[in-house]
């Protein structure tokens, strides 16, 4: 289990899990941010991430951006309204609770604020998932298929069936490793509601929206091949899920 610490900064806060034996500061960010092997790569979400070697072992970095009207405005500043609120802090918090709950998710190992004013930006890291690609790159190459259909399906309707809403569920979101193991990433404002079928088939077709944008119907025969074995997975595993496997902590 992760069990979260938090230590003052200079100009903000950082809070990481205990279990690492040592605190890191802001050096571990600094550094990360300056380091040529640090550059960002394309994510499904805001700004990229980057792959960074820390103290702590390698993990995936990253800074949290805004987007549509508001970036005009500030690309990566966020109103203050507390600690607690923060978008780093929060998804530190409900990743530690969803690995802790044993779903397929990067372990957070440390985030932090820093205080501007009104404002704060904030990074966050989590450990790297070695070896992985993203859906989106392997419709690119077209490695999606049945097995995979049917293994992306049941994962989700485990995150689902457990009250985990993802703020952002696409193809760029879902990671496959090297053993076919199924991941989601980036929760960003996602947090615990409770199981209703409004979100969670809203979540589905988010996700099918974004194959869409990447051109999913002209890969070979899509639905057939894909989309619908994925569904039937999801809706079959998602029927048989009892209550009880909801994660501690589930909102209305």
């Amino acid at each position: 289990m992760i069990e979260a610490q938090v230590q003052s900064t200079a100009t903000g806060a950082i809070v990481f899990d205990r279990a690492l034996g040592i605190a890191p500061d802001d050096a571990w960010f600094d550094r990360a941010r300056a380091s040529g092997a640090a550059a960002a790569v394309p994510s499904g979400g805001r700004g990229g991430v980057a792959f960074v070697d820390t103290p702590a072992g390698e993990c995936a970095l990253r800074h949290y951006h805004r987007g549509g009207f508001a970036a005009r405005i500030s690309a990566d500043r966020y109103l203050w309204t507390g600690a607690a609120r923060t978008r780093a802090f929060r998804e530190f918090h409900l990743l530690a609770k969803l690995a802790g709950a044993g779903l397929p998710v990067p372990a957070p190992v440390v985030a932090r604020y820093v205080r501007d004013g009104l404002y704060y930006r904030a990074d966050l890291m989590t450990r790297r998932i070695e070896s992985s690609h993203t859906l989106a790159e392997r419709l690119a190459v077209g490695a999606l298929g049945l097995a995979l259909a049917l293994r992306v399906g049941r994962t989700i309707a485990r995150f689902h069936a457990s009250g985990v809403w993802h703020a952002d569920l696409n193809a760029h979101n879902i990671l496959v490793d090297v053993a076919d193991a199924v991941w989601l990433i980036d929760f960003d404002r996602g947090r615990m509601r409770k199981p209703k079928l409004a979100w969670q088939q809203a979540n589905i077709a988010r996700l099918r929206r974004s194959f869409e944008k990447l051109g999913a119907r002209r890969v070979g025969d899509f639905d057939a091949q894909f989309w619908h074995p994925l569904l039937a997975a999801y809706h079959s595993a998602l029927s048989q899920d009892p209550p009880a496997a909801h994660v501690d902590g589930a909102l209305s």
